[in-house]
């Protein structure tokens, strides 16, 4: 379970026929540690829903998330807890996003958090490369990161770690955000990201 002290978390995608697998895990020292969360992603799926489980038992819920929307450009998602009430909600800035991928992040009791790509030279690279007809099944061969704030402040920041394989790691910075939502931001930033 995730604990108010944790700051860093590890997130590794698996690509499988059918799912995208996400495992979430605590850090050790710089390294992946525990498994806090575990997700998978069905493909081809009418309405965008991804449930977060403490592990691959899947015997316990986390958290989860899902499209309000069939077709979804900027109507938003939902995240729930384990039993199913509201904890958060994020959106894709839809406009902003033309030029450079930019969420807004939701949470009761708080301002809305604002997370883009650190880098707009490379946001604006990774467009051009999708429009490459040669380069159609290739992945972008560079890392991305997005930065949340919130009023100027640091809120979490995802850092893809690796080249080919989607590892990911998450600073948390702000302690009242709830780990839940970033773990659904998280994951949605890899599973729902046009690249």
């Amino acid at each position: 379970m995730l604990t108010p002290a944790t700051s860093v978390l590890h997130m590794h995608q698996k690509v499988t026929l059918m799912v995208n697998r996400y495992e979430i895990f605590d850090d050790a020292n710089g390294e992946p540690g525990q498994l806090v969360a575990f997700a998978e992603q069905k493909r081809m799926t009418m309405k965008e829903q991804v449930t977060i489980y403490t592990g691959p038992d899947k015997n316990q819920v986390l958290a989860g998330f899902r499209a309000r929307k069939v077709i979804d450009l900027g109507s938003g998602y939902d995240v729930t807890d384990g039993s199913g009430q509201p904890i958060g909600a994020f959106r894709k800035d839809f406009g902003k996003s033309l030029t450079n991928s930019t969420w807004h992040l939701d949470q009761p009791g708080a301002p809305t958090a604002t997370g883009s790509e650190r880098n707009a030279g490379l946001a604006i690279l990774r467009r051009v490369w999708d429009l490459l007809p040669f380069v159609n099944n290739i992945p972008f061969p560079f890392r991305y990161h997005f930065d949340f704030t919130r009023g100027g402040q640091p809120v979490f920041s995802v850092d893809k770690k690796t080249w080919v394989r989607d590892h990911y790691l998450i600073r948390i910075t702000d302690p009242q955000v709830d780990r839940r939502v970033v773990i659904a931001q998280s994951v949605a930033l890899d599973a729902l990201q046009a690249r």
